[in-house]
């Protein structure tokens, strides 16, 4: 069973928006309910006594939502799984998202549908699960809404597992699958925070190629990356700036880099120090 369920601010942010833009353009707003709905999506028991599922959204022809780093302009999602039942864990397998470039501004996400995998550890293996899911997303289309999605669902249920084998097939590589060779980190200090520089020994992604820098704690700010190619060794740049703007200590192994192509992404866990 799903609910879907939005915050406030939804509705105040279209009727601004339909109050500041023209005529034409205001016309392409929608009620709130009809831009997004959301299902759990049963699945199987893995080898490893885990429980395969997926969040699967819905969205108006046109609207996108967003990747778990979605750029300075999107709305990165939370997850709060609190009031699920025999739910030990839960783990999110991301498929490849799509970049956007607009107004000079670069956001990462999925247009019209997601389906995002979900793996779920029981509590007590053998016994069923329920899960409950409060969902806080951004979708977007020619406004930016944050929206509230609620979703339930006991599994085991009666499987759909196509559309999850699919999205599990469209993760990014990782770093060996894709053939990536050294990955060397420097990192200096400047006023406010770090500049972390990647050297990448990888084969071209196809078409224009994106990095994305993640970091564990997520207050901590990342710039956009600059990138650069020279044969097989990509560059990317980023400044990092946590919230007290001063320097820090970053642990190399702990950066998640995603390098994303027109062909392919790769997943790329830690780098080690420049020569």
């Amino acid at each position: 069973m799903a609910r879907n369920l939005f915050v406030p601010i939804a509705a105040a942010l279209i009727l601004a928006a339909q109050a500041l833009t023209s005529p034409a353009r205001a016309e392409t707003a929608l009620p709130p309910d009809s831009v997004v709905s959301g299902e759990i999506l049963p699945g199987w028991q893995t080898d490893r006594g885990t429980y395969m599922a997926a969040l699967h959204l819905t969205l108006a022809p046109g609207w996108k939502t967003y990747w778990r780093a979605p750029g300075d302009a999107g709305i990165p999602p939370r997850f709060d799984w609190h009031g699920s039942k025999n739910v030990a864990a839960v783990r999110l397998h991301w498929p490849r998202p799509t970049v956007f470039s607009s107004n000079g501004m670069r956001t990462i996400g999925y247009v019209d549908d997601l389906v995002l995998p979900i793996e779920v550890t029981p509590g007590e293996p053998g016994r069923p699960m329920e899960i409950r899911a409060r969902i806080d997303l951004g979708v977007c289309h020619d406004i930016c809404m944050p929206m509230e999605l609620r979703l339930d669902e006991r599994l085991p249920g009666e499987s759909r597992a196509a559309p999850i084998r699919a999205a599990l097939a469209a993760q990014p590589l990782d770093a060996r699958a894709a053939r990536v060779g050294r990955v060397a980190c420097e990192v200096e200090p400047i006023a406010d925070g770090l500049r972390l520089t990647a050297r990448i020994e990888v084969p071209p992604l196809g078409g224009d190629e994106t990095a994305v820098f993640e970091l564990p704690d997520p207050s901590i700010w990342v710039a956009e990356t600059e990138m650069n190619r020279e044969g097989s060794l990509l560059v990317a740049r980023s400044d990092i700036v946590p919230a007290d703007g001063t320097p820090f200590a970053l642990d190399r192994s702990l950066v998640r880099i995603t390098l994303l192509g027109q062909d392919r992404a790769v997943d790329i866990q830690g780098c080690g120090g420049a020569r």
